[in-house]
C-alpha cells in the first residue's frame, strides 16, 4: 500500500463515491430511456393508457422482487461484483429494448432491464458503510443517490438528443447499451469492496477509515454481525424507513415515469421541450440533493445530534414536496407547473440521506440486505404507481387525481421519516 502510515490520507474514497454517481446517472437515464420517448413509442407500438402504465410498471416488478436476493448475494460477496456485474447487464438490456415489436417484447425487456438493475443501489448502501466514516456517509449517500435526479435530467436531454441525431427511439436506446456496458467494465476493474483493498488508498487513508468504524463499534451496544434479515421486523425505526421509502418513490416514480406525458397532454409540449424541461426539474433535484447531504453532515460537525438533524431535514423537505404538489394541481400555467415541480425535486431528493440508513440501522455487515429491504418496499410504489396513474388518467381523462395521489405518497414520506430514530444501531 503506497503511503506511510503518518502521510496525509489519500481521497480515493470520493472517486469511488464519483464512480457511482456516474453508474447511478446512468442507471437512471436507461430506466427512464422508455419514458423519454413514450410519446413515439406509444405511437409506433399503438399502445393505450392503461396498457402504457403497465409498460412503465413492469421494469418495478423485477427490479422490487430481486432486492432481497440481490441484498444477500451483495452480504455474502461483496458490493464490487453485484455494482460493476449489474451495469454491464443492464446495458445490454438497454440496447436489447431497441428490438421491440409490441407489447409483449416490450414488457419482456423492461422485465429483464428491472431484474440486472437490482444490485445497484444496495451495494452503493455497501460500499457507504464500508468506506466512509459515520460523519460523511450522509456525503457519501447523497453523492451515490444524486444519480438518479442527474441521470433523470440528463436521460431527458440525451434520450431526446439521439432520438434527435439518428431519427429513431430504437437506434437511441442501442447507444445509451453500449455506453452504459463500458462503464460498467470500468467500475469492475476500479471499485473494491473495502479501503485496503484498493491499490489507490495509502495507508493513512485505509487508517482514518477503520479507526473510525472501530470507534462507532465501541460507541454502539451492539455488535456488527451478520444477522437475519426477519430479527429487523420488530422495529418501528425499521418500518420508517421502509415505508418512508415507499412514500419518496411513489412521488419520484409518479414524476419520472407520467412527467413526460403528463407535460406532452396537458401542457403541449414536444419531444424537445419535454427533455429540457426534465433537464430543468430533475437538474433541481440533483443540486438539492447535494445540498441535504451537506447540510446534514456540516450540522451533525458542529454538534447537532442526529434525530434533530435528520428529522428537521426530512419534515422541511416532506412540507415543501406536499405544498408544490398541491401548486401544480391548484395551477394550469405551464411554466409554472415546470417550476413547482423543480421546487417538489429539489426538496424531495433530501431523501437521498436515507441510503445512509442501512449502515446506521444495519452496520456494516448487514447494509446490504437492509438496503435491499429498504429498495425492495419503495419500488412497491414503483409497481404501483405507473399503474395507478394510468388507470386514474384513462378513467378520468385528467392527471388531476394522479397528482393528488402523490400529494398522499408525499405525506407518507413526512410522517414515516418523522417516526426513525436515526442515532442507533438495531439489535438483530
Amino acid at each position: 500500500m503506497p503511503g506511510a502510515a503518518n502521510s496525509r490520507p489519500s481521497r480515493t474514497r470520493w472517486k469511488v463515491f464519483v464512480l457511482l454517481l456516474g453508474v447511478v446517472t446512468l442507471n437512471y437515464i436507461d430506466r427512464g430511456s422508455v419514458s423519454v420517448a413514450l410519446p413515439l413509442i406509444t405511437a409506433d407500438l399503438h399502445l393505450s393508457k392503461e396498457v402504457t402504465g403497465f409498460v412503465l410498471s413492469a421494469f418495478f416488478w423485477t427490479y422490487a422482487l430481486m432486492q432481497i436476493p440481490a441484498g444477500k448475494l451483495i452480504d455474502r460477496f461483496g458490493p464490487r461484483r453485484m455494482a460493476g456485474g449489474a451495469c454491464v447487464g443492464w446495458g445490454f438490456a438497454t440496447a436489447l429494448t431497441a428490438a421491440s415489436t409490441g407489447v409483449g417484447s416490450l414488457l419482456g425487456y423492461r422485465l429483464l432491464l428491472g431484474a440486472v438493475e437490482a444490485p445497484v443501489m444496495p451495494a452503493g448502501g455497501k460500499l457507504n458503510a464500508h468506506w466512509l466514516p459515520a460523519e460523511e456517509r450522509g456525503r457519501g449517500a447523497v453523492l451515490m443517490d444524486g444519480g438518479a435526479p442527474l441521470g433523470s435530467a440528463l436521460g431527458g436531454i440525451a434520450i431526446s438528443g439521439l432520438i434527435a441525431w439518428t431519427g429513431s427511439w430504437r437506434a437511441s436506446f442501442v447507444v445509451a447499451g453500449v455506453v452504459t456496458v463500458a462503464v460498467g467494465a470500468f467500475a469492475l476493474w476500479y471499485l473494491r469492496d473495502t479501503p485496503r483493498e484498493h491499490p489507490a488508498v495509502n495507508a493513512a487513508e485505509a487508517a482514518y477509515v477503520e479507526r473510525a468504524h472501530a470507534e462507532e463499534d465501541a460507541a454502539s451496544p451492539v455488535a456488527d454481525v451478520r444477522a437475519r434479515l426477519s430479527a429487523y421486523l420488530k422495529y418501528r425505526s425499521f418500518w420508517g424507513m421502509c415505508l418512508g421509502w415507499m412514500g419518496f418513490n411513489g412521488v419520484f416514480y409518479g414524476v419520472l415515469t407520467w412527467g413526460p406525458l403528463y407535460l406532452s397532454e396537458t401542457k403541449g409540449f414536444d419531444i424537445k421541450t419535454i427533455g429540457w424541461s426534465t433537464l430543468v426539474i430533475f437538474g433541481s433535484g440533483f443540486v438539492g440533493e447535494l445540498l441535504g447531504g451537506w447540510l446534514a453532515d456540516r450540522w451533525q460537525a458542529r454538534g447537532g445530534r442526529a434525530n434533530t438533524v435528520l428529522r428537521t431535514l426530512m419534515g422541511v423537505a416532506g412540507a415543501a414536496v406536499v405544498g408544490g404538489l398541491l401548486g401544480v394541481v391548484l395551477v394550469p400555467d405551464a411554466l409554472t407547473a415546470v417550476l413547482l415541480l423543480s421546487v417538489v425535486l429539489f426538496f424531495l431528493r433530501w431523501a437521498g440521506l436515507y441510503w445512509s440508513l442501512p449502515s446506521i440501522l444495519g452496520g456494516r455487515a448487514n447494509a446490504g440486505v437492509v438496503g435491499a429491504a429498504m429498495n425492495l418496499s419503495g419500488n412497491i410504489a414503483g409497481i404501483v404507481t405507473p399503474i395507478a396513474v394510468g388507470f386514474i388518467v384513462g378513467g378520468t381523462g385528467s392527471y388531476t387525481w394522479a397528482l393528488l395521489y402523490f400529494v398522499g405518497a408525499g405525506v407518507l414520506f413526512t410522517v414515516s421519516s418523522l417516526a426513525i430514530d436515526y442515532s442507533r444501531r438495531l439489535a438483530a
